[in-house]
């Protein structure tokens, strides 16, 4: 076969293309953007009306930046593609309900169910825009706060056991004494042991390592309050996964709520306070067993989207 003769040059030229040019290129001429009907508002607001159906999610996320999205998606996309119904820029009430009344009325009333977080501004905007759907309150949300309330216990006794410390190190160094702090059988000081139990705390004791049940018990015979904690986190969890009737839901969490008073924490006061205000929003959880998950689902793949392309460059190519 005969060749042609051919400079580096022209190889060069041949083999390799601009990207920036590619990129601008396919913008303009070879994708449908330049003719998107929603180009003009894409940066503040997005609605797709032909991906509504019953069963919907609502949740906020923020992209960049800490600029946070309200972002609502349809359950039987499972987070793929058709799922998006709406994204929309900030969280304010008002303007993200003005942004979805844009979606055809009839559309909107044939909207059955929403899950949703404990924010009011969320609640509000599906009272406006979904005024027949079931508001469901996402469990996890609700186990999440349990969570914390027992974080927040042992992070207070952390404190009272550095301070502690550092007050016997004071007084060993001015009686000229070397300080070695006590140590349990596991070979944790005070200190270390509240450190350590970070995530012990958010399983249930079937899950625990070997080493996780002998912190777990050091733990709870020293810090018996935490224990009481623990046990009301683990009580709420139990009432979500293993109760099938509404009505019986109904009876458990009000057992719960008097534990709650009893036990006199005032940081599970505050969540069985936030369980009385929603109590409707949570008992819907057991109608169809329905959570946030798919649009937690979603929410991660935008933000996987952005890590691999290490953020957005230029968004009008989006």
């Amino acid at each position: 076969m005969d060749t042609l003769p051919v400079s580096c040059k022209s190889l060069e030229n041949y083999f390799f293309v601009d990207g920036k040019q590619l990129q601008q290129q396919y913008r303009d001429h070879l994708s449908d953007f330049m003719e998107w009907d929603q180009k003009e508002h894409s940066e503040d607001w997005l609605i797709y009306p032909n991906n509504m159906g019953p069963y919907l999610s609502i949740d906020e996320t923020s992209l960049s930046n800490g600029e946070l999205y309200t972002i609502l998606t349809n359950k039987e996309g499972k987070g793929r593609k058709g799922c998006l119904v709406a994204m929309i820029k900030g969280t304010d009430a008002k303007s993200i309900s003005a942004i979805l009344k844009k979606i055809p009325e009839d559309a909107r009333y044939l909207v059955e169910e929403i899950t949703l977080d404990m924010a009011a501004s969320m609640n509000k905007i599906v009272r406006s825009c979904f005024p027949k759907a079931s508001r469901v309150i996402d469990r996890f949300h609700v186990q999440k706060l349990a969570n914390e309330a027992v974080q927040e216990l042992r992070i207070a006794h952390r404190w009272k056991a550095i301070e502690e410390e550092s007050k016997a190190i004071k007084k060993a160094k001015k009686t000229g004494e070397k300080y070695s702090a006590p140590v349990f059988e596991n070979g944790d000081t005070k200190k270390q042991l509240l450190a350590r139990s970070r995530y012990l705390l958010f399983k249930s004791p079937h899950k625990w390592s070997e080493g996780q049940k002998e912190r777990a018990k050091i733990l709870f015979k020293n810090f018996p309050d935490i224990k009481k904690a623990h046990d009301l986190a683990l009580g709420l969890n139990r009432i979500f996964s293993k109760t099938k009737e509404k009505s019986i839901a109904y009876t458990k969490l009000a057992q719960w709520y008097k534990d709650v008073e009893e036990a006199g924490f005032k940081s599970f006061n505050t969540i069985a306070s936030t369980i009385y205000t929603h109590y409707q929003g949570i008992l819907n959880y057991f109608d169809r067993r329905s959570t946030n998950a798919s649009a937690e689902s979603f929410n991660a793949k935008i933000k996987a989207f952005r890590s691999v392309f290490r953020g957005v460059r230029d968004d009008t190519i989006l």
